[in-house]
């Protein structure tokens, strides 16, 4: 992943913000030494991001597509409330394996639920509400992620979309590939919409933060 922020912006801004738990820094640390693709991790600083999201929404359910190695599942699990429950989606063993293993060693990770399966295929068994509905998962399906999540979120709920800049590359015309040119859809699709509102923050890779509005 390129950096659309620099580095040492990206370092000030995570030494100002609430600090990595020991057990995220763990798992953080062995995604990157063990995994082909660690850079579909979230991080310290958009982790934190996530975490005053749940903790200003003041969500008790949040609903997760793409759990990867679990960073992003163990950082909302972390700002919900005891009875808080994180129901979170992937399709690779490899990953979840890893993320299990992590989720084990605290309390905490007894408040997370891990679907197996296609994750648009879970969302349709689905009745909800989620408080929050975190989106980060293959780019090709962000529409229809994004549409099932506005039948599942809560009235007060938020809708956060990971990856919504991808590298920059929405910037270019025609869009290089697929993936790319899913994305740039999704942007189009929410900004819209008259029945929600939305705002592209520029944190990492770029998240939309999305709630109804009607």
């Amino acid at each position: 992943m390129n950096k659309l922020v620099s580095a040492d912006i990206e370092a000030y801004a995570q030494s100002h913000s609430m600090p990595e738990s020991d057990l995220c820094r763990a798992l953080r640390e062995e995604t990157q030494r063990c995994m082909e693709a660690p850079q579909m991790l979230v991080g310290p600083l958009e982790g934190a991001f996530l975490k005053m999201m749940t903790q200003v929404v003041q969500a008790t359910s949040v609903l997760e597509i793409g759990m990867f190695t679990g960073y992003s599942a163990l950082c909302f699990a972390e700002a919900l409330p005891a009875s808080g429950t994180v129901l979170t989606c992937e399709v690779d063993e490899e990953s979840a394996a890893l993320a299990r293993r992590y989720f084990a060693r605290s309390p905490i990770g007894k408040k997370i639920e891990v679907r197996m399966g296609p994750a648009l295929e879970t969302m349709r068994h689905l009745t909800g509400p989620f408080d929050l509905i975190f989106i980060d998962a293959d780019k090709v399906n962000y529409v229809n992620y994004y549409r099932r999540a506005l039948d599942l979120l809560s009235p007060q709920g938020v809708i956060l979309i990971d990856n919504v800049l991808w590298d920059g590359d929405v910037l270019k015309q025609p869009p290089p590939d697929e993936k790319t040119a899913a994305i740039q859809e999704l942007n189009r699709v929410v900004a819209a919409d008259s029945y929600v509102s939305a705002v592209l923050v520029t944190i990492r890779d770029g998240v939309l933060v999305i709630r109804k509005t009607a």
